[in-house]
């Protein structure tokens, strides 16, 4: 073995011998006195203490073109919280994720999950900036698009408490079949008052609301559920009470005042209210077995429940369960695309934003041609998902129209499924883009990373949204009419898209096989309605950047792919975080 040092590797760390030595020696030992072994050079600031909502150009784009820009002011002051204040919170009540108590120190159960003081803060500014309820307080063009814009927003702190605050939101839809609950409970959902007391609902200003579906043996088919609803009393039927047996494999933010829950009546597979709290003031018999431990989402609780005779009360027709609670359903899975839409413009801020103060190779990243290729690919990815969630904003904003609603129905769920298979991809590749940084604990983007994977998964599979798409075509043709009709908007301006819509019609020729192929089809349907909106409403170098790549590529691509030619500098431009 050889057992010599490098003399260069000597000489830094022992002084030499004679006069030169001695010189040396007076150095070592004054750098030695200052304890600092080098001074910190050649690294980006944090992105934080900045106006989340005034700093993204894309966002303020899309809230425009789709009517939302009334709420300019709001937006652009939850924003002021989103990149400032709440940063840490969300650190802080990810940090401390929420403990469960099943029983008092007196013995008495109490089926209790605790949070971090950072978590409820995240949950108050939401609640107190409307984000669970903008539409329904304030029904107007846009407010579908505003509202969006605040959930995309509260991104760039936690996700986790995105949860209940959709669950609360997407509640209102499914509420109003049963007037009569809807009348007590509607107005409190929607006030601006955030209690994270466990009391009963009628001592309360402000309730939140969770949703308990699925079971161990059904998971999304939720027509194999085993629990029973008892009626209690004389009558049945919409508002009516019942009592619950059985349980939740996955019950969402235990903590809230009331869960939406399907269970079995004679007449079929129903929908309810269950309340924490009975009417009478006592606890209700809903029994949290324990808190889900996960990759992700760990600000916010889910739960395995068991119910053993909980009151409630029957919400919609008796037996009509389900499309009962798809109106809520179709709420929460908007919301996951705008979540993911979120997460992946949280991940690519924070690429553009460390690379653009950050030197390799004796020059600034941002100089380099293969990082401007790699950033302003996923810029183009982050953007083009909030174009489409926005304009299935702008859908849901105008349902009385029949187009609209057609669309929306169809729309949802390849935007859902398209967008929240995105984000893991471009998460990682973010990361990448940061490097080392990138994959410890106090930077955002590990939690992103974990943070990517639940869209997909919650609210249906990518299987359950291909499927759901397929029904909907089976069901009522005219969504696709609906549909096409969007994706023709955008025809006579790229040869290259005029015959992406060509051969897309040809997908629907052999019906047998389908189903076999849904996945390849509803991949082509969500890029064709990228495709669209953004020609009819988009940025040229965004526009022209797709078409190359996703639509003349037909989709292949790693990022960084893009073809030479494209103005890689202005799309990185664009996306950067404007401080």
């Amino acid at each position: 073995m050889n057992t010599s040092v490098n003399p260069q590797i000597t000489d830094a760390v022992t002084p030499s011998v004679g006069t030169a030595g001695a010189n040396s020696s007076t150095d070592y030992q004054q750098h030695k006195s200052q304890a600092e072994t080098h001074p910190v050079f050649n690294q980006p600031t944090a992105l934080e203490n900045f106006n989340a909502y005034d700093s993204d150009l894309a966002l303020q784009h899309w809230v425009k073109a789709y009517g939302g820009d009334w709420a300019t002011d709001r937006l652009s002051a939850y924003g002021a919280r989103c990149g400032g204040d709440l940063i840490e919170a969300g650190f802080q009540a990810n940090e401390n994720k929420p403990k469960f108590y099943p029983h008092d120190r007196f013995g008495n159960r109490v089926d209790l999950a605790k949070f971090h003081p950072a978590y409820h803060e995240l949950m108050r500014s939401a609640i107190e900036a409307e984000m669970h309820s903008l539409p329904w307080t304030t029904p107007k063009p846009g407010a579908h698009v505003a509202r969006a814009a605040m959930e995309y927003l509260h991104m760039n702190a936690d996700a986790g408490s995105g949860c209940p605050l959709t669950m609360t939101f997407a509640a209102v839809p499914a509420l109003q079949h049963s007037p009569s609950v809807a009348k007590e409970w509607v107005p409190k959902i929607t006030a601006r008052h955030y209690d994270e007391r466990n009391i009963p609902f009628f001592e309360k200003q402000g309730l939140t609301i969770g949703m308990a579906m699925t079971e161990k043996q059904g998971g999304s088919d939720v027509r194999a559920n085993t629990t029973r609803a008892y009626v209690v009393g004389s009558s049945t039927g919409n508002g009516a009470e019942y009592e619950i047996v059985g349980h939740k494999w996955f019950c969402s933010a235990p903590m809230c005042d009331a869960f939406l829950v399907l269970a079995q009546t004679d007449s079929g597979l129903s929908c309810f209210l269950l309340p924490r709290w009975r009417p009478d003031g006592s606890k209700n018999q809903m029994y949290v077995q324990r808190l889900k431990d996960k990759l992700g989402n760990i600000s916010n609780a889910s739960s395995e429940v068991e119910f053993r005779g909980a009151f409630a009360w029957m919400i919609g027709d008796e037996g009509r369960g389900v499309r009962t609670i798809i109106e809520m359903v179709s709420m929460t899975r908007f919301d996951c695309m705008v979540g993911s839409s979120a997460l992946m413009r949280g991940a690519v801020a924070q690429a553009i934003h460390h690379t653009s103060g950050r030197s390799a190779f004796g020059k600034n990243l941002h100089e380099q041609p293969l990082m401007q290729n790699v950033l302003a690919d996923m810029a183009i990815e982050s953007e083009v998902a909030l174009a489409i969630s926005m304009r299935v904003g702008h859908a849901l904003d105008n349902l009385a129209d029949e187009q609209q609603n057609l669309f929306a129905r169809l729309a949802t769920a390849v935007g859902k499924y398209w967008i929240c298979k995105r984000a893991p991809h471009l998460a990682y590749e973010s990361m990448e883009s940061v490097g080392g940084v990138a994959y410890v604990e106090d930077n955002i983007l590990p939690r992103i990373y974990r943070e990517a994977p639940v869209n997909a998964i919650w609210e249906g599979s990518g299987n359950v949204q291909c499927l759901d798409v397929l029904r909907a075509m089976g069901k009522e043709p005219k969504v696709v009419d609906a549909f096409m009709a969007e994706l023709q908007k955008g025809a006579g301006n790229y040869r290259e898209f005029d015959q992406f819509l060509l051969n897309l019609k040809d997908e629907f020729t052999d019906l047998s096989t389908l189903e076999y192929r849904s996945r390849t089809v509803v991949d082509k349907l969500a890029v064709g309605l990228q495709a669209s909106v953004l020609i009819q409403q988009g940025d040229s170098n965004i526009t022209d950047a797709f078409i190359r790549s996703r639509i003349v590529r037909n989709g292949a691509f790693n990022y960084g792919t893009l073809d030479a030619g494209i103005d890689c500098y202005a799309i990185m431009k664009r996306a950067q975080p404007q401080l």
